[in-house]
């Protein structure tokens, strides 16, 4: 099932469940937070066991890609990007790591001051769906292989400002736009 689909199903889901919790007992909304905090650290050590995965794995190959100049900034120019496979895997991990604690940071937000709790039940949920489904637990826990929608580096859905400019929305692998940003000089290790 398309992960957008089945999100917005486990979302309604759980929106229903959440209309007949007690939400209101202090009891159960303790048990609530505390599910919702244990999803948070279950979905924490998922990522850190993918990233002990891919330092044990040690591929060295080489990863060569262009970032697309920024369409807000008329002074960026395409970036060449060389790594390894091991380390874009890791940025990658790592920058998804840091969007699970904007995460824990927003819902405080909703939760600490605005006094919402429906979406602690809903986030506990999402969260962990969120980590499984993602493309390094894909190709490091699931063990599918890193072809299509897999391939390194991981494709980008275009965003607002890529759907009005036409810019590229992700990263260019042809080996025309390497060659022309190696020629150009614009480079990033």
């Amino acid at each position: 099932m398309n992960p957008a689909v089945s999100n917005l199903v486990i979302s309604i889901g759980a929106m229903q469940v959440a209309r007949k919790l007690p939400l209101d007992d202090p009891q159960y909304l303790t048990y609530l937070r505390g599910g919702y905090v244990t999803a948070q650290v279950v979905s924490f050590l998922i990522y850190f066991a993918i990233t002990l995965i891919i330092r044990k794995k040690n591929d060295l190959t080489v990863l060569k890609y262009v970032n697309p100049a920024t369409p807000m900034n008329p002074d960026s120019k395409p970036e060449l990007v060389t790594t390894t496979v091991r380390d874009y895997d890791l940025a990658e991990t790592g920058k998804a790591m840091k969007s699970l604690f904007f995460g824990i940071a927003f819902m405080g937000f909703l939760h600490g001051y605005m006094k919402y709790t429906q979406p602690l039940f809903i986030q506990g949920l999402m969260t962990i769906k969120g980590v499984l489904e993602s493309n390094p637990a894909k190709l490091h826990i699931w063990g599918s292989k890193p072809e299509g929608a897999l391939s390194r580096p991981f494709k980008t859905a275009p965003g607002i400002m890529e759907s009005l400019t036409g810019a590229a929305a992700g990263p260019q692998t042809d080996a025309a736009t390497i060659k022309a940003a190696e020629k150009a000089g614009n480079k990033s290790e």
